[in-house]
């Protein structure tokens, strides 16, 4: 029987001594040369080393993919669209992709390696993206877990974004984290404010990101940022909105209505916020103000923990809840929610049970 256990340990051993051998032959010594990358048929056309990740090259040469795992191939944010040249699906990517995506040429750019020319489809909108560095003005507290950073644009020194968009900011290698990793977060200032960069930052228990922002950051220091990225943006239209929010989910809400004070949008506009408890409310003063001078908007921030102070004149409950019995007209509304994906999914539920159509629906689902 020991026999049998020490050569079934040999046989593993040999082959995680393979594997890593086989890596580092092919970083190493393959050398596949310059390859081109054909972006959008032939819009852009790039030269890049082979050998790299798809990702990688591309953001190299100043394009940039949504990425929020360092490329690890975990967050599946990283999506295009592989037409030729860029090998089988890898096993990595399997479970991130449905049998839809794969049929269709979706790839995860951060897994396929480029050996050959290779020729890809982005979203047009990607090659207005740029990455920025800036300095942290200020970092503001809103609650125990939750701040407001602002940071200033040095270079480029101004951005243009919609409201509801987001940013990758870089958490640089630091303590526990040994290299670069990028996270998305919304932007919370309004497109006027041209030359900086709002977010509300969450802390997220042992997050590299949002410990390297509580933990690390301090005003002065400089930070790296690329965007604009995200759909999550107000129609056209001229219909109600409903707004359904919780925690750092505030951050769109709190640039979308900002943007429609300062261009006087007439559009009717209620606001739900949900939270735990008062601690876990910020912001309250400013929207209730700005509801006092837009007489169509409407502020109604909703505690849903079991020890509400008896002070508390808001409503009480979970938000879905408190949502359902204040709707108004619910087939004719657009509906925009922010948060994490337990709210959401519960949002949509409601909604939709309720009466308002799924195409009138839209999300930022936190993951």
């Amino acid at each position: 029987m020991m026999t049998i256990l020490v050569a079934a340990l040999v046989v593993c051993v040999s082959a995680v001594v393979l594997a890593i051998l086989l890596l580092a032959a092919e970083r190493f010594l393959i050398n596949y040369g310059p390859c081109r990358i054909d972006i959008n048929s032939g819009r852009k056309s790039l030269t890049v080393e082979g050998g790299q990740s798809l990702l990688g090259s591309l953001k190299n040469e100043g394009i940039f993919i949504p990425s929020a795992c360092g490329g690890r191939g975990t967050c599946a944010y990283c999506k295009v669209k592989v037409l030729s040249g860029g090998g089988p699906v890898a096993p990595t990517e399997e479970p991130l992709l449905t049998g839809e995506e794969i049929a269709s040429n979706v790839r995860i750019s951060c897994q396929v390696k480029i050996r050959n020319d290779i020729a890809i489809e982005i979203p047009s909108d990607m090659f207005d993206i740029r990455q920025y560095k800036g300095a942290v003005e200020n970092i503001r507290d809103l609650t125990y877990d939750t701040k407001e950073l602002r940071i200033r644009l040095m270079s480029p020194d101004s951005i243009k974004f919609e409201p509801g968009q987001y940013v990758q900011l870089e958490a640089p290698a630091y303590g526990r984290n040994p290299e670069p990793i990028y996270r998305a977060y919304s932007i919370s200032s309004p497109p006027s404010d041209s030359h900086y960069i709002e977010m509300i930052i969450r802390r997220v228990p042992d997050g590299i990101c949002t410990t390297w922002v509580f933990d690390v950051l301090r005003d002065g220091d400089t930070v790296m940022l690329n965007g604009p990225y995200g759909e999550f943006k107000m129609t056209d239209s001229d219909r109600s909105m409903v707004w359904i929010a919780g925690g750092s989910g505030m951050a769109p809400f709190w640039s979308m209505i900002r943007h429609m004070k300062e261009t006087g949008s007439k559009r009717k506009c209620t606001y739900f916020f949900g939270a735990v408890a008062r601690r876990d409310l910020f912001l309250v003063d400013e929207l209730q103000a700005i509801s006092a001078e837009m007489p169509n908007f409407t502020f109604i921030p909703a505690l849903s923990g079991e020890n509400v102070p008896d002070d508390w004149t808001g409503q009480r409950g979970l938000i879905t809840d408190v949502v359902a019995r204040s709707l108004e007209n619910p087939p004719d509304v657009e509906a925009y929610l922010c948060g994490s994906a337990g709210m959401i999914d519960a949002a949509v539920k409601m909604l939709t049970a309720n009466g308002v159509s799924t195409d009138r629906i839209f999300y930022d689902k936190f993951n």
